[in-house]
């Protein structure tokens, strides 16, 4: 496969499926375009390719192991939304989990789909057993079912699961599938009958699956990389593997028994030998990245949806080298505002909530609760962390003691704030195409309007940068005069070409109770202290670096 560890670093950007990537040649990337947008279930198919399910990107790739091509199969912009894993039926009928619209399809040999279902809440693990499909549900008290692609009414096996996800048949005939929240693997007949628990006490299972010899492998979703080998056959003893892959949602074993696995928290697929070494066969990147800060030293964080990384070169200044995946520095479910504040980090995310982590410790501390979808996050000249509530309209304070307050409310879609040497605050309000001043009494003053949905912001000496995702350009302003222009432009932000986009009010939740589905764009801006930009370029999967050069 040396084919593949060549084109390790060479996937196209997506604003650029023919050539190396377009943008600014005042920026440059700090890590490669990832080419998988999220990979999580994974499957072979007929053609011996492996099939990679693009939570994320809306999409269906396959990759060629031989010679490490990458073809989507599924695009983005069709019926299909949000696949999370996927099954092969035995006339060659690729079967789909379709999230976060609880759909399952069925796509034949031709390229033809049609829904099979869309009675089923969250529908994850999916599998064949010849002509027959299952599928059950990532919910609490979820369900197992055979699903009928030629009609009829979904059967249940069984009811109660603790959240399922990737499951399988073992070569005793029966399903396997993990309860991820209590920690336990389960088996039930397909034709239905009493289930039965066959292992307890495995760490955080997200995926069963049988190699070529019946063993079974339990995949964890930790940072750690945890897969948990279990002898069903005899004592029952267990091996437990440490990758280091973060975040691992699934595996596929080829005929010759090897072990390829997928990450839910970076994309990419990487092939997992027995001793847990692995190698990269197509490299993870950033699911995002959305909002961006740089801390101490230089060192570069971004909030990606799943959890808090860092680019290969981790300070500014630096570039790119041998390893070109980021570095997940720890698990954060749906973050995307983060501002660094000395040696702590302050994040929000789509669960509604702001928080501190302090790496130095691996302590996560709760701040406040119940937002509406908060976005961007700066620290005041108080102390204050002030939040962007995008949901809400509104711009709030959370202080020390974690009180929260309203500074200023009535915005469209407010996506970051920021503040200037003064300690005023600023406000990108997306949909007004506006970036506006707060004033003390709660007052908002136009700074710059007219913009394309400007998201990031950031202040540097006395000028003001914005992101505008609707143009692709980073747009500065004079605070000293009002004087405007545009710093950089045909940038990969916002959309890519082959997404399809929703307003944000259409954008659907993933479970019933407002947890949310589908990544919320945001491209993050934030100066550095050598007095360089360095960007979210979240339409590609990259942290660009910008020397701004003044007015033109």
């Amino acid at each position: 496969m040396r084919g593949t560890e060549k084109r390790a670093a060479g996937y196209p950007s997506r604003f650029d499926g023919t050539g190396p990537p377009k943008t600014h040649p005042a920026a440059g990337r700090l890590n490669p375009a990832n080419p998988l947008w999220g990979s999580n279930g994974i499957a072979f198919g007929p053609d011996g390719r492996l099939y990679v399910a693009e939570f994320l990107g809306g999409r269906i790739s396959a990759v060629d192991l031989a010679r490490g091509e990458l073809d989507v199969v599924v695009p983005a912009g069709g019926p299909v939304r949000s696949p999370d894993d996927l099954a092969f039926g035995a006339d060659g009928s690729m079967y789909i989990a379709d999230l976060v619209p609880g759909r399952v399809w069925r796509r034949t040999p031709d390229g033809e789909y049609s829904l099979v279902c869309d009675e089923v809440k969250n529908p994850n693990g999916i599998t064949c057993v010849g002509d027959r499909l299952f599928v059950n549900e990532m919910k609490p008290d979820g369900r197992l079912l055979e699903l009928f692609p030629d009609g009829g009414e979904p059967a249940v096996l069984t009811e109660g699961l603790a959240m399922g996800n990737a499951m399988q048949r073992g070569p005793d005939g029966y399903l396997y599938y993990p309860h991820m929240i209590s920690g336990q693997v389960w088996r039930i007949p397909p034709d239905g009958g009493e289930p039965e628990m066959v292992a307890d006490g495995v760490d955080r299972p997200v995926a069963v699956r049988f190699d070529q010899g019946g063993v079974l492998h339990v995949l964890s979703l930790g940072p750690e990389g945890r897969v948990t080998r279990i002898d069903l056959h005899g004592t029952g003893s267990r091996t437990l593997i440490t990758s280091g892959v973060v975040g691992l949602d699934n595996a596929a074993f080829d005929a010759e028994n090897r072990m390829f696995v997928s990450s839910y928290a970076s994309g990419g697929i990487t092939e997992m030998r027995p001793d847990g070494r692995t190698r990269v066969i197509v490299p993870r990147g950033f699911d995002g990245p959305y909002g961006v800060t740089v801390g101490r030293g230089g060192t570069v964080y971004a909030a990606d949806h799943y959890g808090v990384a860092s680019p290969p070169a981790t300070t500014v200044g630096s570039r790119a080298g041998d390893a070109p995946e980021p570095a997940v520095q720890v698990l954060a479910p749906f973050v995307h505002g983060i501002v660094a504040d000395g040696d702590l980090l302050h994040l929000t995310s789509q669960f509604g909530d702001v928080r501190t982590y302090d790496p130095g410790h691996g302590s996560m501390r709760a701040r406040a609760g119940g937002l509406d979808r908060p976005m961007g996050i700066a620290v005041g000249p108080s102390g204050s962390l002030v939040v962007a509530e995008s949901g809400g309209g509104r711009v709030l304070a959370v202080d020390g003691d974690d009180q929260v307050t309203v500074l200023a409310e009535g915005f469209g879609r407010p996506v970051d704030v920021a503040f200037d040497a003064a300690g005023r605050c600023y406000v990108s309000d997306e949909r007004a195409g506006a970036v506006l001043r707060l004033e003390e009494d709660g007052a908002a003053v136009v700074v710059a309007d007219g913009l394309g949905a400007p998201q990031g912001l950031t202040v540097l000496g006395d000028t003001l940068y914005t992101v505008e995702t609707g143009h692709r350009r980073v747009r500065a302003v004079s605070l000293a005069t009002s004087a405007s222009w545009t710093e950089a432009e045909d940038l990969p932000v916002g959309p890519a070409p082959d997404a399809v986009p929703l307003p944000p009010e259409a954008e659907p939740a993933l479970f019933a109770h407002g947890l949310p589905g589908l990544a919320r764009r945001f491209a993050g801006i934030a100066a550095a202290p050598d007095g360089s930009l360095v960007l979210s370029a979240d339409g590609e999967g990259t942290l660009l670096r910008l020397t701004p050069s003044g007015p033109r």
